[in-house]
């Protein structure tokens, strides 16, 4: 398998970035074709303690870089040949199998539904990260791509992320919830109410293995496999999770520092206190798939390290190989709703 990786995307690029290509690329046996400036990166490969290109490895030149400041819906018309673009357009031929980026995620999506394209009849891509939760872990769709979403939008969800969670985390009949403030049917607003009809009948229908309503407080006890939302409450959802974590994390450290007696417990649980800082890393995640879109397209975050990136490079090959894409191609009539 060959992968495509943005070496100049990132807070971190291009050491960290490349740093983690040489990592993941002895850790899960692919090639990988690094875009960006060819001098940088021989640089960053130096600094790694590489003195020549090493085997299934290959770099593509690009004289731009996407910053965080440039405008998604132009950047790709004003700088022809950045990291980025050509990376996604290299993918969209066929010269990868995936293509990774820990840069702009607003100019990911959009070079990604522009040049990559999504599949024909998805009217939205979709970021779908996995969350820890009580029991395991479960799929959370959108979670930042669309803030503003329709009905139409989360019902499409609601199938991208069950597919997901079917081929990806191996779950037969995902459980699907729609995250809401109460699970009465009256809770929410127009699109919550508009959009649990429409679910339900796709679970009458046997489409879905929908389960209605849940709360963020139930979906994190593991009440479903998929929580369906917009992107901005699944942002708020996620980012509140990630600072629970590490505030839970300081608290407790600060409790076995008190004295002799709870330093000697600090040890006793320390592996797991590890596991569960491990839960909430989300360099241990490492990025998460845009799904909906044509060819694997993964979004690292922006402060990727070392770790971060060869984690993203296992999830593009789980990805890639899971036949997701092909799933989605497949059902897309299940999955229209209105006009086209």
């Amino acid at each position: 398998m060959k992968l495509i990786i943005d070496a100049m995307g990132g807070d971190n690029a291009p050491v960290e970035i490349v740093k983690g290509a040489l990592q993941g690329q002895k850790r899960w046996g692919v090639d990988v074709i690094l875009t960006g400036d060819t001098a940088a990166i021989l640089k960053a490969l130096e600094s790694c303690g590489e003195t020549t290109l090493p085997k299934g490895m290959e770099i593509a030149h690009a004289d731009e870089v996407v910053e965080m400041c440039d405008d998604p819906a132009t950047v790709f018309r004003r700088k022809k040949n950045t990291s980025m673009g050509l990376g996604l357009n290299m993918v969209k031929d066929g010269k990868g199998d995936a293509f990774i980026s820990a840069g702009s995620t607003g100019a990911l999506l959009t070079g990604a539904t522009l040049l990559v394209k999504r599949v024909r009849g998805i009217r939205r891509a979709a970021m779908a990260p996995l969350i820890p939760t009580t029991t395991g872990k479960a799929v959370l769709i959108d979670c930042g791509a669309n803030a503003d979403c329709t009905p139409e939008y989360l019902v499409q969800f609601a199938y991208l992320g069950s597919f997901y969670a079917q081929r990806v985390m191996g779950i037969e009949k995902p459980r699907v919830g729609l995250l809401n403030i109460g699970a009465e049917d009256s809770k929410g607003t127009d699109l919550q109410r508009e959009t649990l009809a429409l679910l339900r009948e796709a679970g009458e229908a046997g489409h879905l293995n929908f389960i209605g309503n849940i709360e963020a407080k139930e979906a994190i006890k593991g009440g479903c496999d998929v929580i369906v939302t917009d992107g901005f409450s699944g942002n708020v959802m996620l980012k509140t999770m990630e600072g629970v974590g590490s505030m839970a994390g300081s608290v407790i450290k600060g409790i076995f520092k008190k004295n002799l007696l709870t330093k000697l417990a600090a040890l006793a649980v320390m592996p797991g206190l590890n596991d569960f800082k491990a839960m909430m890393d989300p360099n241990k995640v490492g990025g998460t798939a845009f799904v909906g879109i044509s060819k694997p397209v993964i979004k690292a975050h922006g402060s990727s390290n070392a770790e971060a990136i060869e984690n993203a490079i296992g999830q593009a090959v789980q990805f890639a190989q899971s036949g997701i894409i092909a799933d989605i191609e497949k059902n897309i009539d299940l999955m229209k709703i209105g006009r086209e």
